[in-house]
């Protein structure tokens, strides 16, 4: 037996060295570069390809099934004189023992200078849509059949054979070195590619864990755009079970290029990606996503991978400076108050399909604000955006605009013009002339609304702020609800405290005419009139607590335009008010004095005149609101006047009628004194001049004070006749010398 053993192991060495010497002879007789013409060939008649080899062919047989390419190209038969890639080198070896088992147990592969250029021409028919079909024939030809082809006709046997069992892929490592991919599309002439790729792994098993690592520069034409990235971490394929896993991801790189304006992006992103299809799941969680300055974490699933995607997960930014996160990215923000954006901060949870997304639970921290609720784009297509926010302050103003070059001027016109009137005015008891009338137009006629975005607008907004701050007015409890839909906007609520009293708003704004239209309702309900004037910067001319309803409509795209266009109605209260620096008290004295032939004796009290209450009605007219039913109380006389407030230059002309009582005060000026012929006659003002001025801007009317004068000594010379004819002549008579007077 043991020379048996002894005897069977020599036998069993030389049967090796028999087969190691059958490799060697072929390997080394036999040269697969004589046979490029049948490899081609073979490739033509079964891969449908058109395969050149430029290079040497390397091979070896056993114990490693090893071959090498060098210098080899591939077209399709279809333009065979055009390849779509091509090689420096190709290197692998498969042990081939174990491919009889039908497992696949590579060495090293290794993959040099790797070119696949990818085109759809003006036509889209993409160059790889060709790989593998053979060229139709110039002309047409019978259907092959098994018999007419010589090939055996499948058999029930045949087409009842279980599928055969994947084959186990083993490798001990992949390398790519400098390879490049490129498409082209004739059709937009848009360009992209894969530069410099470099690809490296560890072994590739099934079921176990494959330290990978890619790099590669891309870059775009449209825009042009040049990206560099690096990826590395651990896959992990389990074939049965359908999952693939990508562990410890790690992406990062630079973005350079037009959209950002010669600025560059750094970027990178972490985390672990699973892919189930048994389940139709994927998943990206532990995000860790950075840019610049801008930090994020998270998690996403998807679900419903083979019908329409589900996407959900949550989503947190830090805090980060997004003004200078814009600035550098080469982009810029509209220009708004120093230090706006500087402080922002987002968490939220995510839900979205292809065609949709919603932030919901928001808590979004704005600078000084704090926002929570939701935001959603219910269709990309259509653009709806839903929004459902409440905040606990917001300040509007300063992510406003500043005013424009041409605003601004017109305003220090405006100003001048007012200030040039007001400095005429001031003149204590009324002696200067009547200020002119303005005549400089205080609004812009820059572009206002934009209107091909307004018109394709979808939007639902409800908006609650617990103080809003708008053209610096301190709103309270301020709430917003609007719609937009096919170029129709619609205000349907915006209400809010202001100053301790309230105001309301609604309306519509029609862009899908050519000339956009405005319709506005509003109440206001005892709002202080002389802070919303000061907030706008202007010297309020009247204080006190105004009430106003009014429906006004209006068309254009500027301010000028659509002040031009007003028109509608409007009713307004003002009570426990004050004239400023308008003592119309001493002006009436005046006249009096005037009528007594006295001159007044003492200087003016006070520059203001109390009031208890100013109303009146307006009727707008293309920019021009008329009131013919002014009315003021003030103690010991009531006014009435009639006249026009001319928006479109913020401008007034006003006829009043005072009836007064006389000096009332413990020490009345004896040139005021009224006499019982003064009482129901009605005194005549003139105001007329910029609409900031108000009381200042009103004068004595010297025309119709003659018209006063004249029934004055109608009624002196009535009461001499009665007391010099007495009971002497008949009534009728003495009417009748009467009238002849005080015509």
């Amino acid at each position: 037996m043991k020379a048996f053993g002894k005897i069977l192991g020599l036998v069993l060495l030389g049967l090796l060295l028999i087969i190691v010497a059958l490799g060697f002879a072929l390997t080394h007789l036999f040269d697969p570069n004589d046979y490029k013409d049948e490899i081609r060939q073979i490739a033509r008649d079964k891969a449908h390809i058109e395969l050149t080899l430029n290079g040497d062919i390397g091979w070896s047989l056993f114990p490693w099934l090893g071959l090498e390419l060098h210098e080899a190209s591939v077209a399709t038969l279809a333009k065979p004189a055009e390849p779509f890639a091509d090689l420096q080198m190709l290197g692998l070896s498969v042990r081939v023992i174990p491919l009889l088992r039908r497992e696949v147990q590579m060495s090293d592969v290794r993959v040099e200078g790797l070119n696949l250029r990818l085109n759809r021409d003006k036509d889209g028919h993409g160059n790889w849509e060709d790989i593998g079909k053979v060229p139709a024939p110039a002309t047409a030809t019978t259907s092959s059949t098994p018999a007419a082809t010589g090939e055996p006709a499948p058999t029930i046997t045949d087409q009842a054979e279980k599928p055969a069992q994947p084959i186990r892929l083993d490798i001990d490592s992949l390398t790519v070195n400098n390879a490049r991919v490129e498409y082209s599309d004739e059709r937009t002439g848009k360009q992209f590619s894969a530069e410099s790729i470099q690809l490296s792994t560890g072994p590739v098993h099934d079921s176990t864990n494959i330290p990978v690592k890619l790099t590669a520069f891309l870059g775009t034409n449209q825009p042009v755009l040049r990206v560099r990235t690096e990826l590395a971490g651990e896959l992990r394929f389990e074939r049965a079970l359908q999952r693939y896993k990508f562990e410890d991801m790690k992406l990062s790189g630079e973005v350079a290029g037009d959209p950002l304006q010669g600025k560059t992006m750094t970027f990178a992103a972490q985390g672990q990606l699973l892919l189930d299809k048994a389940a139709n799941v994927a998943e990206w969680t532990g995000i860790k996503i950075s840019a610049n300055q801008l930090r994020a974490l998270g998690e996403l699933k998807a679900n419903d991978l083979d019908k329409t995607p589900q996407i959900s997960g949550g989503l947190s930014i830090a805090q980060f400076d997004l003004a200078k996160f814009v600035d550098s990215i080469g982009q810029k923000l509209p220009a708004m108050a120093e230090g706006s954006l500087s402080k922002v901060e987002l968490s939220s949870q995510v839900a979205g399909t292809p065609s949709s997304l919603s932030l919901d639970n928001i808590n979004l921290k704005l600078d000084d604000s704090t926002f929570s609720g939701r935001i959603a784009v219910e269709d990309f297509a259509k653009q709806s955006l839903r929004a459902n926010l409440k905040a606990d302050t917001f300040n509007v103003d300063r992510y406003l605009p500043p005013k424009s070059a041409e605003a601004n001027s017109a305003k220090q016109v405006r100003q001048a013009e007012v200030a040039s009137t007001e400095t005429e005015a001031m003149a204590g008891a009324g002696s200067s002339p009547l200020p002119p009338s303005p005549t400089k137009g205080p609004w812009s006629t820059e572009r206002l609304l934009p209107v091909e975005r307004l018109s394709k607008l979808d939007v639902d907004a409800d908006l609650t702020f617990g103080q809003l701050t708008l053209n610096k007015l301190p709103i309270q409890n301020a709430a917003l609800k609007a719609t937009g839909q096919g170029g129709l906007l619609t205000l349907e609520n915006l209400r809010g405290d202001l100053f301790e009293g309230n105001f309301e708003a609604k309306g519509t704004l029609d862009v899908r005419q050519p000339v956009p239209a405005l319709n506005m309702q509003t109440h206001i309900s005892k709002v202080p009139v002389e802070k919303i004037l000061e907030s706008q910067g202007k010297n309020p001319p009247v204080k006190g607590l105004v009430t106003l309803d009014s429906a006004l409509t209006g068309s254009g795209n500027s301010q000028s335009a659509l002040i031009d266009s007003l028109n509608g109605n409007a009713s307004f209260v003002i009570n426990n008010g004050v004239l400023l620096n308008a003592n119309l008290e001493q002006q009436l004295c005046k006249g009096i004095a005037t009528l007594n032939r006295k001159t007044l004796t003492g200087e003016p009290r006070g520059k203001d005149t109390p009031f208890e209450e100013l109303k009146g009605n307006l009727t707008f007219r293309n920019g021009v609101a008329s009131n013919p039913d002014l009315k003021v109380r003030i103690p010991g006389m009531t006014v009435n006047g009639n006249g026009d407030i001319d928006l479109r230059v913020l401008g007034m002309d006003y006829r009043v009628g005072v009836i007064v009582e006389g000096d009332k005060s413990d020490m009345p000026d004896p040139a005021c004194q009224v006499g019982e012929r003064y009482v129901g006659i009605e005194w005549p003002l003139r105001c007329r001049g910029p609409l900031e001025l108000g009381a200042k801007a009103c004068r004595l009317d010297s025309e119709r004070m003659g018209q006063v004068a004249s029934k004055l000594a109608g009624e002196r010379i009535g009461e001499k006749i009665d007391e010099k004819l007495g009971d002497k002549v008949s009534p009728e008579l003495k009417n009748a010398l009467k009238g002849l007077f005080k015509r």
